[in-house]
């Protein structure tokens, strides 16, 4: 199988694991990604606040430049950019008069006709029985907590994706691979997403509330599908010590590296050693036999 890719910009800067490692377990599950050909940016950071036509217009490009290459199905990993893609598409379809200018600025037809999926969907599609099979290493003491942030899951009438309060869908690819997964309470929380460069502050004390909250509730690791929601749970816990000494680390995976860890797949071909917090240790101390490394 081979699927329409939408990288966006973060996995090809600060979340360049997540893009190699999914690449990575990809191949194993002898799935392709075909790249949307001169992708651009979404704008999910800043474009709606600078204007709503561009806010549409960033993503319909891209959605029209994958038509052109006769793709069907666009997983787009990031949840920033899955989210926008799908809010574009959608009020284009509703919204008569902004399609019309839209299409204007564009100076063609959008069909409207790309099915766009995150990271959780595609390993549905592929299938959870595939990732069990291809399961090469015990990970059966290691306990995750599944961190869905804002975006996967909300709002509910765009994504049409699991429960926007209690989603399980990410516990059960965790659960594929042969993880445990725990009850907790913030899976669905803000980390302060964009706000990580203008009001550090507020991003700290989100973050450290949720970080908190899965070392409590038991979990050795948590596992994100965002690159924003990576980068504000795993950069930010080094200056959280600063301000709170007694602040126990714990790891934050991309889902992608947890099943490639399961897979058998280096741990440097996964990416994770460009973590702030190293993973290794969380994941060695767990397993049920030595790693490839």
């Amino acid at each position: 199988m081979e699927y329409g890719y939408y990288p966006g910009c973060s996995l090809e800067g600060t979340a360049k694991e997540f893009d190699k490692s999914l690449k990575e377990v990809l191949t194993k599950l002898n799935c392709g990604l075909k790249e949307i050909e001169d992708w651009s940016c979404c704008g999910a950071s800043s474009a709606h606040i600078t204007s709503h036509l561009l806010s549409v217009a960033l993503p319909v490009r891209n959605l029209l430049l994958a038509e052109k290459q006769g793709l069907n199905d666009v997983v787009a990993p990031c949840a920033a950019c899955f989210s926008r893609l799908l809010s574009s598409q959608k009020e284009m379809k509703l919204d008569e008069k902004t399609r019309m200018k839209v299409e204007d600025l564009m100076e063609e037809k959008f069909s409207n006709g790309i099915q766009i999926f995150n990271l959780i969907q595609l390993f549905q599609k592929i299938g959870l029985d595939k990732i069990k099979e291809a399961k090469k290493v015990d990970l059966g003491d290691l306990k995750a907590a599944c961190y869905y942030g804002c975006l996967l899951v909300r709002p509910a009438e765009i994504v049409n994706f699991d429960d926007e309060e209690d989603p399980k869908t990410m516990e059960e690819v965790v659960k594929a691979a042969g993880v445990q997964t725990v009850d907790w309470n913030y899976k669905t929380e803000c980390c302060g997403a964009s706000h990580s460069i203008a009001h550090t502050d507020i991003v700290e004390k989100l973050s450290k509330k949720i970080l908190d909250d899965a070392v409590s509730h038991g979990a050795d690791v948590i596992i994100a599908a965002c690159p924003m929601c990576h980068s504000n749970l795993d950069m930010r816990q080094k200056n959280i010590i600063k301000h709170n000494p007694d602040h126990k680390v714990i790891p934050v995976l991309y889902l992608s590296q947890l099943v490639g860890i399961a897979l058998g797949i280096s741990y440097k071909n996964l990416g994770l050693n460009l973590h702030y917090i190293n993973p290794i240790p969380a994941v060695e101390n767990r397993i049920k036999r030595e790693a490839v490394v």
